[in-house]
């Protein structure tokens, strides 16, 4: 990401009223006037994600669950917020496999609500194993 990137990324929303609805929507932009050229590369990738192995070993991370969100996005969660922090966050989850950038903000929340009330075993290796697929392909990745 560029510095400053968030003040770049309100002084861009203030500007275009189109990225102010499609961020509102999806709390990501499809053409994120803060990632570098290089940025794009790696998130395309998903090599970002590696540093998160780390945070798996330390216990603070699972392999599989919720993805962590932003700080400035709990408000915007509202009644989801309690139920899907119930679980540790995860480096992968089912709504990674079902969208991922694609999916609106509402439907990562229904997603992960849904992650939260059916999680087990078999259904975290299912998710682990289409995730590696999905980085393979780059399916969803923006």
């Amino acid at each position: 990401m560029v510095v400053d990137a968030d003040d770049k990324l309100s002084k861009y929303l203030a500007e275009n009223e189109e990225a102010r609805i499609e961020y509102k929507k999806y709390k990501k932009l499809k053409n994120d006037p803060r990632i570098t050229i290089i940025g794009k590369f790696i998130r395309k990738s998903s090599i970002d994600e590696f540093p998160q192995f780390i945070n798996v070993l330390k216990g603070e991370m699972s392999l599989v669950g919720p993805r962590p969100y932003l700080p400035r996005e709990i408000e915007d969660m509202g009644e989801s917020f309690e139920e899907i922090v119930k679980v540790k966050p995860g480096l992968t989850g089912l709504w990674q496999v079902n969208g991922r950038s694609e999916t609106t903000f509402e439907d990562r929340l229904r997603i992960d609500k849904e992650y939260v009330q059916k999680r087990g075993m078999k259904l975290d290796i299912k998710i682990f194993i289409w995730t590696i697929g999905k980085v393979f392909v780059k399916e969803g990745a923006k």
